[in-house]
């Protein structure tokens, strides 16, 4: 896009509107140089794994970002994040970088909607100016903030003399004392921590972790509370006592300072205080299996004191009000009118109205944070944006359209289109055809993905990419047909009586043995049918959209359990141990540890990550790369995409059938590029949940849930997805998805379809049938835009 010359006098300063980038190496990206227009919405299109995120979040929003970092003092800078320079010849005319990702919000149990944005703190002050009786400060509002007093003698300097007073204190806080603010208690079974015909030594503690080889038996052996020979079962009182309940006690053992803590303790620190959801999964079955959470009986779950909830405006407390849904809140602060505090009721009201037109009026302030689905936390995420003054700033989205029904989509495109207006330059990555039509430019990456991506093949208007031969623009006006026969159903899993969050007792019976849409504008109450009365039954394998969790030494290959097969398989060819094959144990290089760089912290300087000289890259020790596998090391193998990877493990005297059987599934769901030894940190999110997805596949399970499977995914990418879910189904599988996207609809065996609103307008069944029926009726939301979709 060339510069502006229309102006002849023109002012230098008014020539800087293009974000130049050349040369951009980041991941997979290949010499990529753009000029993107400032002030204007860019769209970034192309298969998963092109190098959309690589050049907007990894080039350009990161070099904004450790600019901005390097204009602090050296001592502020030593307590941020130290970003290192993207690998890229030139990048000019950045502006300040506001990133808004999908990336789910803190899973801490005290997060809440409210407390995530200012909407909390500005009804804890409203309350403490307003609230009839008068108890405190905001603060006495806040389940945060615990109530505490105390008294005591302090010394004091006085006329050169020292001298000694009694002063007391207190703090009111609004947590309750009970649940601590968390608005659940929990019992922990006893019975499931230990086997009390063990003695220690023998390994009678069966908590995760908890194991007698590491430091925990160190701790046990040498506190001398009790016998570790001795079964648990013969321990005196106090023994039992000390073992379960004993508070955090400095101890010294074989001259070294350690903290004993009683097992009840620990794991309330260790694994109660988290959200479920956020643990490991085998922590979270032991979680399940020990714990019973149920909801305080003091504060009956507002995690507030009864002191707190005395206090009232026009008859309600602050957890009436933070228990409604956010539609409502915001017309009952529209209608409280009082000059005091107008300011504060402006900023409150406008906070509100943004929830609402963001299209979240559903949620209610004390929803807990982890809670919510990607799509939902990245749009809780630009509320702090849509009321800001800033211009000239640049707006980063990671796909918005996350999680919304096509309903929902035209109201995202105009708060994008909003930012715009106000002169701001917004980036957006994005799959959606309804967003990429908004696009003022478009940057179309590929051809391919993985090593076969990382060019830019289209740069221009929407109207060029439509008329390009990239697969973006080949797939742009693609329309999914109704099938003219679907499978029909002789067994149904029933659920009865279903009212977790927004739903009203539905009564639904879901196929089985068939491909079932869920569906419904976002908050009608899909998740909330799905997750909360079919997903954890025996039989039903849930794959959600939670992030993988993983070190860069984190691989497909180890992820999916691959790993372990292809060690096995060169122990046996060369009668060597399997753990030489591991660049985390024995076989590691010894001068990187395995890790295949060495780090060098530079302090407040972003630390510098520069290939190892003795294994170059390869991660093991040369001894281990002379044993040879069909012809090839260790590392060779590593560096294979799946697709050959597939042929190599599948024939001839490499055959090694449990790792083929991995690799098929991961060529299944379209990552035959991903080479094996690819860490995940630098997978994009639609690799991530398709790795899940492989993963899953070979587990036991009659019954697969998937929530939206399509995110992330390209508009060719989806047509590989339905093949995958038709060859589940063939196989004798029900599935079971929870989705927006019309092409998967319209690929239904049957569609359920919640609504006809959001959060207390939703929770119920509008329609059920096939997809043919939906869009001959027209009768809700989804059957008009289906309608729209396969006619247009």
């Amino acid at each position: 896009m060339a510069k502006r010359t229309d102006a002849p006098a023109q002012h230098p300063a008014d020539s800087h509107d293009l974000i130049r980038v050349h040369g951009a190496r980041v991941n997979n990206l290949k010499d990529v140089s753009v000029e993107l227009p400032k002030r204007r919405l860019t769209v970034f299109t192309g298969i998963s794994g092109s190098g959309k995120s690589s050049l907007v979040f990894g080039t350009i929003a990161a070099e904004s970002q450790r600019l901005i970092n390097e204009t602090y003092s050296a001592f502020v800078q030593g307590f941020m994040p130290t970003l290192a320079r993207p690998d890229v010849d030139v990048l000019d005319g950045l502006t300040t970088a506001i990133i808004v990702d999908q990336e789910r919000m803190g899973a801490d149990p005290r997060s809440t909607v409210g407390t995530a944005t200012d909407a909390n703190a500005m009804l804890r002050i409203l309350f403490s100016r307003l609230g009839r009786p008068h108890i405190g400060s905001s603060q006495a509002f806040s389940f945060n903030v615990a109530s505490i007093s105390g008294a005591g003698a302090v010394t004091l300097e006085k006329a050169g003399h020292q001298v000694k007073e009694r002063r007391s204190f207190s703090i009111t806080g609004g947590m309750c004392p009970r649940c601590e603010g968390r608005g659940s208690v929990n019992d922990i079974d006893l019975t499931q921590l230990y086997d009390e015909n063990k003695s220690l030594n023998e390994g009678a503690i069966t908590i995760p972790g908890y194991s007698m080889e590491g430091w925990y038996g160190r701790i046990f052996r040498g506190c001398g509370y009790f016998d570790p020979d001795k079964p648990i079962r013969k321990f005196t009182k106090r023994e039992f006592n000390d073992l379960l309940y004993r508070e955090p006690t400095k101890i010294k053992v074989e001259g070294i300072n350690l903290t004993y803590s009683g097992l009840v303790p620990q794991i309330q620190k260790s694994f109660l205080s988290k959200d479920i959801d956020a643990l490991q999964p085998h922590i979270r079955a032991f979680v399940e299996r020990i714990a019973t959470f149920t909801t305080c009986p003091e504060c009956d779950g507002t995690r507030l004191s009864e002191l707190a909830r005395s206090s009232r405006i026009k008859g309600r407390n602050i957890a009436d009000l933070c228990s409604m849904q956010i539609s409502d809140l915001a017309e009952w602060i529209r209608d409280l009118d009082e000059k005091s505090v107008a300011p504060l009721l402006e900023a409150l009201r406008e906070t509100l109205d943004s929830f609402v037109r963001i299209g979240l009026g559903y949620l209610s302030l004390e929803r807990p944070a982890g809670t919510l689905s990607g799509g939902e936390a990245q749009r809780t995420k630009m509320i702090r944006h849509l009321g800001s003054s800033l211009t000239d700033v640049t707006y980063v989205f990671d796909e918005p359209t996350i999680g919304l029904h096509p309903h929902d989509i035209q109201r995202m495109n105009e708060l994008l289109l909003q930012l715009r207006d106000k002169g701001n330059t917004v980036l957006v990555v994005e799959h959606k055809p309804e967003a990429i039509a908004i696009a003022d430019h478009v940057v179309d990456l590929g051809p391919l993905a993985g090593s076969k991506g990382g060019e830019v093949v289209y740069e221009g208007t929407l109207e060029g990419l439509r008329a390009s031969d990239t697969l973006t623009g080949r797939h742009l006006d693609d329309r999914a047909r109704l099938k003219e026969s679907v499978r029909t159903s002789s067994e149904s899993l029933q659920v009865r009586g279903a009212n977790t969050n927004n739903l009203r007792d539905v009564d639904v019976d879901i196929p089985l043995g068939v491909l079932v849409v869920v569906t419904g504008v976002a908050g009608s109450g899909k998740s909330s049918l799905i997750h909360g009365s079919v997903a954890r039954r025996d039989g039903v394998v849930a794959i959600g959209q939670g992030a993988i969790r993983g070190s860069r030494r984190s691989n497909p290959a180890t992820y999916t359990g691959l790993l372990d097969h292809i060690r096995k398989a060169f122990a046996k060819a060369t009668g060597a141990k399997p753990a030489l094959f591991s660049a985390n144990s024995e076989g590691a290089c010894p001068n990187c540890n395995g890790a295949g760089v060495i780090f060098t912290d530079l302090g407040m300087m972003a630390g510098v990550a520069t290939p190892c000289e003795v294994c170059e890259g390869k991660r093991f020790d040369a001894s281990v790369l002379e044993y040879k596998f069909g012809g090839r090391d260790i590392s060779e193998v590593l560096a294979m995409p799946v697709a050959e990877a597939v042929a190599f493990f599948g024939d001839g005297e490499t055959r090694t059938p449990a790792a083929h059987k991995i690799l098929e599934r991961l060529a299944d769901v379209g990552l035959g590029y991903l080479t094996l030894g690819q860490p995940l940190t630098t997978l994009s999110g639609g690799e991530r949940q398709r790795i899940k997805l492989a993963t899953h596949m070979g587990e036991q399970g009659g019954v697969y849930v998937l929530d939206e499977p399509t995110t992330g995914l390209h508009l060719a990418d989806v047509e590989q997805l339905l093949g995958l879910l038709d060859r589940l189904v063939d196989a004798g599988k029900s599935v079971i998805v929870i989705e927006h996207h019309q092409a998967v609809m319209a690929h239904a065996d049957w569609i359920i379809d919640l609504g006809p609103g959001a959060g207390h307008d939703g929770g119920r069944i509008v329609f059920e049938g096939t997809p043919t029926e939906l869009v001959a009726k027209r009768s809700t939301l989804t059957g008009e835009h289906l309608a729209d979709y396969v006619d247009g």
